[in-house]
């Protein structure tokens, strides 16, 4: 995301999106009753009937917000609300809907900045010089994931010959890890791949780590190998919590994200400072013993789709006057799922509490 202006304490921000990961971080920047203004379409009525045309014209609108939608399968966000500025074409109270893609600029008017908003913004701004692939695989199964800001994606998943156990499987076993090695040079010259993790079960990353070199030599400086005990996304939420691979991740916000959720479940496992659900959350927030509070993104949306969203805004707000951090936590990854399991909202406090 590229910041092309920003005065926080005037409360504006103006942003040019460049990516579909920038998309996420805006569903999570963006609140009801802040000011959206920007270019955008808006279907105008020509004419009388019955000669009436319809036809898209560009207009330059500011929305006060009431709906923040984002849909991660279809790379959508939507911002609705009301027309705050308008023109003579799309009138003062109307209802309009900015659809933001991957080069969209807008303006964000907020009464108020929070540090947790600020520091969204910060990430999606921070250059990502580290580009990682995933390969976990086992004798039968290869999955190939590329980490995102917001969790990874699954870029392909392939079986071996040998799991259908036919009468050539010998033989074509034999195939399968040129095969994955070819694949991995592909999403390397595709994505501009930086770093490689392969992983596996006993020994089968150092042999995938033989063919790569052999096949591959300019790729071996980009290897390092992990254990894991499954492949698919399980696989891979093994990956990211394993210390031979959080070095070079170490600049990745899933991994800071699942570190978060592990602090948060050793707190409990131990009986420590520790709230979760919204109400223990709430009360912990009134008393401002809440040091780092974890917000789950799919919360968020789920609790925006339904307009009951105000109440854990507040609570965030309290806790960032308060002092403490707030993370909003992408569900995308283990951590992620581990907090939804717990209500979508946990946090670690200052001092214990009793309920």
């Amino acid at each position: 995301m590229k910041v092309v202006y920003k005065n926080f304490k005037a409360g504006d921000l103006k942003v040019q999106t460049q990516n579909l990961d920038d998309l996420w971080y805006l569903s999570n920047i963006v609140d009801e009753n802040d000011l959206v203004s920007g270019k955008t379409f808006r279907k105008i009525k020509i004419g009388q009937e019955p000669n009436v045309k319809v036809v898209k014209k560009p207009v330059f609108l500011t929305i006060q917000v009431e709906k923040v939608e984002f849909h991660k399968y279809s790379n959508s966000l939507r911002v609705s609300g009301k027309v705050a500025e308008g023109t003579e074409d799309v009138p003062k109270g109307s209802y309009h809907t900015f659809d933001v893609d991957e080069n969209t600029v807008i303006s964000i008017h907020k009464d108020a900045w929070y540090k947790f908003h600020i520091s969204k913004v910060e990430d999606a701004t921070k250059e990502v010089n580290l580009k990682v692939l995933i390969v976990v695989l086992d004798r039968e199964e290869a999955t190939y994931a590329l980490l995102k800001n917001y969790g990874y994606e699954i870029l392909s998943e392939e079986e071996s010959d040998a799991k259908r156990k036919d009468d050539e499987s010998k033989e074509k076993e034999s195939t399968f890890y040129p095969e994955i090695a070819g694949r991995i040079k592909e999403y390397v010259d595709r994505f501009g791949i930086k770093s490689i993790v392969i992983a596996s079960p006993a020994f089968w990353k150092e042999e995938l780590q033989k063919v790569v070199k052999k096949k591959y030599s300019e790729l071996s400086s980009m290897i390092t190998l992990a254990t894991c005990n499954n492949t698919g996304n399980n696989g891979v939420d093994e990956v990211l919590k394993r210390d031979e691979v959080k070095t070079v991740l170490s600049n990745e916000r899933s991994v800071r994200e699942m570190k978060l959720v592990e602090n948060l479940l050793e707190e409990i496992s131990k009986d420590r400072n520790f709230a979760y659900g919204f109400g223990e959350v709430k009360s912990a927030a009134d008393a401002g013993a809440v040091k780092e509070l974890l917000v789950a993104d799919e919360l968020i949306r789920e609790l925006r789709e339904k307009n009951m969203y105000a109440e854990l805004d507040a609570v965030m707000k309290s806790v960032d006057r308060a002092g403490g951090e707030v993370h909003i936590i992408s569900t995308e990854h283990d951590g992620g799922k581990k907090l939804k399991g717990l209500g979508g909202i946990g946090a670690i406090l200052r001092y214990k509490l009793n309920y």
